[in-house]
């Protein structure tokens, strides 16, 4: 509810929302409008799914209620702890039996917006999530200019991640590969130069941290330049580590961890069978088929 101490609660209507707290104020307002019986966990949905739309855009927006962002620490703080599940499960458990838990979030909300000792730019760096426009719709996103798939890992490395690129362009057979792998990933010795096997010692990398235990930052990046030639050599291969890498993803984003792929191929038009259950996409700078002549 409204207090007397709420920051600008002059709420506009939502397409004119410039802020998350624009957004927020709007939910506080009417909250029948925006989410079932008043459900906190709703709310931390409907705000990570804000979260991931900035991410999308490349908004530099500030968005401070993602899992393990800023206000999650600065609650933990506060309450003397945090649980694994979220801050929407912190506050639900520390609701006094007189009020309900989507009151004491904008009583907490108020509190955490006039507080003056948090910092502003661990904030900002925080904030964000690195890497999310290669996670949204697809873990393996494909790229054919050169140029764009050096400016995307250029990015990748300044936001943190660990960026592994292999030349697939000089793959004949499927044990190039398991070469390849095995001695950018440092898989250990009893690597079965496989698929299964890549698929185990993958998994590890991605869900556990590399075997030689070099600093992962924001998360793993692979990226494979000139893929169309190993695709026209081996195509079963082709696809079927991109499907591992894809589930292993996705596994990965459970976890709380990040792995993505980038493809570079020289043909313009080339095709995938969806991997780990999602598509193999264009990046967005040549989605369209006309970008690629």
């Amino acid at each position: 509810m409204p207090t007397e101490d709420s920051p600008g609660l002059n709420a506009v209507h939502w397409q004119g929302c410039t802020d998350v707290y624009d957004f927020l104020d709007r939910i506080r307002l009417r909250p029948g409008a925006w989410l079932s019986g008043g459900s906190l966990r709703d709310l931390q949905s409907l705000l990570i799914g804000y979260q991931v739309a900035l991410g999308v855009h490349s908004s530099d927006e500030l968005c401070d209620f993602w899992h393990g962002g800023p206000f999650s620490q600065w609650l933990g703080t506060r309450l003397g702890g945090a649980s694994p599940l979220g801050w929407s499960e912190d506050i639900e458990r520390n609701t006094p039996e007189d009020s309900t838990p989507f009151d004491e979030f904008f009583l907490l909300l108020d509190a955490y917006r006039c507080d003056g000792s948090r910092a502003p730019a661990k904030a900002a760096a925080m904030t964000r999530l690195p890497g999310i426009e290669y996670m949204v719709n697809t873990f393996v996103t494909l790229f054919w200019r050169k140029r764009l798939l050096v400016q995307a890992t250029e990015r990748l490395e300044e936001r943190g991640f660990r960026v592994i690129r292999l030349g697939a362009g000089r793959w004949n057979t499927e044990r190039d590969v398991h070469r390849a792998m095995a001695t950018a990933l440092d898989f250990p010795d009893y690597y079965g130069h496989n698929l299964d096997a890549l698929n185990d010692c993958l998994g590890d990398v991605a869900c556990y941290g590399g075997y030689d235990d070099a600093p992962e930052g924001a998360g793993l990046a692979l990226v494979f330049s000139d893929y169309d030639r190993f695709a026209a050599t081996c195509p079963r291969a082709a696809q079927v580590v991109l499907d591992i890498v894809a589930g292993r993803a996705r596994q990965a984003a459970v976890l709380r961890r990040r792995l993505i792929c980038l493809v570079q191929s020289n043909d313009p038009q080339i095709r995938f069978e969806p991997v780990g259950a999602m598509p193999v996409l264009w990046n967005n700078d040549e989605a369209l088929d006309s970008r690629r002549c």
